[in-house]
């Protein structure tokens, strides 16, 4: 089946673009396989990182994508649906993660022609820091598909809400398998400068507000000296309320916070320091971290938002807490500090890990489209 792709790619960085790469690199195993990216993805004025493109010294898996649509230029749009049309999909599969690309994305997946199932491959529908105007573009964009690929409960809810006839597939989310090998903890420790000797705990990637680092600063204060807290990725909005939580913890002696984008060639000593990782997250729908977390045998602690629960508690994969709030977030890393509640965890995921690969959700992919060709026959 000949397959185009539209979403973030080389040369733009990113839990999406490693996404995109890894299924790229299951889908051409057994399929022709083209990429298509943005010339331009988000205006500088409205993104809040340093930089959206792969750097110098990043190691990542550079998919030969073509650069095609600019979505805050509609002009642009027309030399995209040419490009697209040229390469001639039988399967048409576009990401969907903000409401910002629906009228780009719904316009071109319009205009590619009635030839090809048009997939789309869902990670959030609904966003977390909700405006006006998202249900308005997720419908638009939502309406010029045939089916759907979703990865949580809670965003398979979000699409019947507003497609209830909506075909769609539910796969879990792949766990990430780019980052290397695990290395030595103690080597890995001494090239964070922590202490391999207590309980670390990692706070991992982008920090917005929704993903409630304040409130594990919160519950961390209340910990004892047996624990330390690794927080690695940049900051999306207000540094400053972190660093207060931070400077006026009585543990902050034993916080270490690496406000930086973490390129791939470093994922692998982050997750190699540390006994758990945390996500003490407001809401959410499914979670890259895990995915991260677990191809690395790190158990986590997830709150009861989203699919968070459904992701953990099926294979006993960490601890799951039943709302957002220090001292439940607290109470769930002190039981996960359990020498043997800690190894029962690590044993599931090891066990866990042949069922989650990017070969099966690529295979599911393709058949899914295929099922929905045939029905439209």
């Amino acid at each position: 089946m000949r397959i185009s792709i539209l979403s973030a790619f080389y040369p733009f960085r990113g839990g999406i673009a490693q996404f995109n790469a890894r299924l790229f690199r299951s889908l051409e195993k057994n399929h022709p396989v083209k990429a298509f990216t943005f010339t331009k993805q988000y205006p500088a004025l409205l993104f809040p990182g340093k930089t959206q493109f792969v750097e110098k010294n990043d190691q990542v898996d550079a998919i030969p994508a073509k650069r095609i649509v600019n979505p805050f230029n509609p002009f642009s749009y027309f030399k995209a649906v040419r490009a697209l049309r040229k390469s001639d999909p039988e399967l048409y599969v576009s990401n969907y993660w903000m409401t910002f690309f629906g009228v780009c994305f719904g316009f071109l997946s319009n205009r590619l022609g009635s030839n090809n199932v048009r997939i789309a491959l869902i990670h959030n529908l609904i966003p977390h820091e909700p405006r006006f105007f998202d249900k308005f573009f997720s419908r638009y964009y939502i309406k010029n598909h045939d089916g759907f690929i979703v990865m949580s409960d809670s965003v398979e809810s979000d699409l019947l809400s507003l497609y209830p006839e909506a075909k769609y597939m539910k796969l879990q989310h792949p766990w990430y398998d780019h980052f290397g090998d695990k290395i030595e903890r103690e080597e890995a420790c001494t090239q964070l400068g922590i202490d391999p000797e207590k309980f670390n705990v990692l706070f991992f990637g982008l920090i917005r507000d929704y993903k409630g680092l304040d409130i594990l600063l919160e519950a961390f204060d209340g910990l004892s000296t047996e624990f330390q807290l690794i927080i690695a990725g940049e900051v999306y909005g207000d540094r400053d309320k972190y660093m207060k939580i931070i400077d006026s913890s009585r543990n902050k002696e034993r916080i270490i916070f690496h406000d930086r984008y973490i390129a791939d060639a470093e994922v692998k000593v982050y997750f190699s320091a540390v006994d758990c990782c945390a996500l003490p997250y407001r809401s959410a729908t499914q979670s890259g971290i895990t995915a991260t977390s677990f191809h690395f045998e790190v158990p986590v602690l997830v709150t009861d938002v989203g699919g968070l629960k459904a992701i953990v508690e099926p294979i006993n994969a960490g601890v799951v807490v039943s709302e957002a709030s220090p001292e439940m977030i607290a109470l769930g890393l002190i039981a996960l500090s359990n020498k043997e509640r800690l190894a029962s965890c690590k044993h599931a995921i090891r066990n866990a890990k042949k069922l989650n690969s990017w070969d099966h959700f690529a295979s599911s992919l393709v058949q899914f489209a295929e099922t929905i060709r045939k029905s439209e026959k």
